[in-house]
């Protein structure tokens, strides 16, 4: 019999797991509470706005994800060999695939016009700045330079927070 292979423990397992529920939630979960009420498709600037936004979120995603390069991992607790990125998206935003997360769940919002997704969507925004706050103090544990880096770049929407 083969030895179980698990995550490390503290290694935020629990995280991925919220996580994958919240975005299959906000992706295939009821959009009203009603569900006699008709879903009117957005038309016009608002689709398009819907589509640009949505599209934009998975772009920083993917690009936030190729930065990281090796140190690439699904948990939040950095890989034993992880170097400190602060090139790329990285320096506009500590968490930049968690920004785009929340920008393409803003763009499903937008799209869906429902006001039970855009709970969905202040829940997932709500669950990355408390999924960062831990991962941040794994990095910290970790690198000697990321508290200079907190005071550099903001945590998860560039300029801004």
């Amino acid at each position: 019999m083969a030895p179980k292979t698990q995550a490390p423990q503290g290694s935020g397992v629990g995280f991925v797991v919220v996580q994958a529920i919240l975005l299959g939630i906000l992706f295939f979960g009821p959009t009203h509470l009603n569900p006699d009420t008709s879903i009117e498709v957005p038309k016009g600037l608002l689709l398009w706005c819907g589509y640009g936004i949505f599209t934009l979120g998975t772009v920083i995603a993917l690009i936030a994800a190729v930065n990281l390069g090796k140190n690439l991992t699904p948990l939040p607790r950095p890989k034993q060999n992880a170097e400190l990125i602060q090139s790329g998206l990285y320096c506009l935003v500590r968490h930049p695939i968690y920004f785009g997360v929340i920008l393409l769940s803003i763009g499903w919002g937008v799209l869906q016009q429902s006001a039970l997704v855009w709970l969905y969507v202040i829940v997932i925004a709500i669950f990355f700045d408390i999924k960062s706050r831990k991962e941040e103090r794994w990095l910290v544990e970790r690198f000697s330079t990321y508290a200079d880096y907190q005071g550099r770049v903001r945590k998860l929407i560039p300029w801004v927070y």
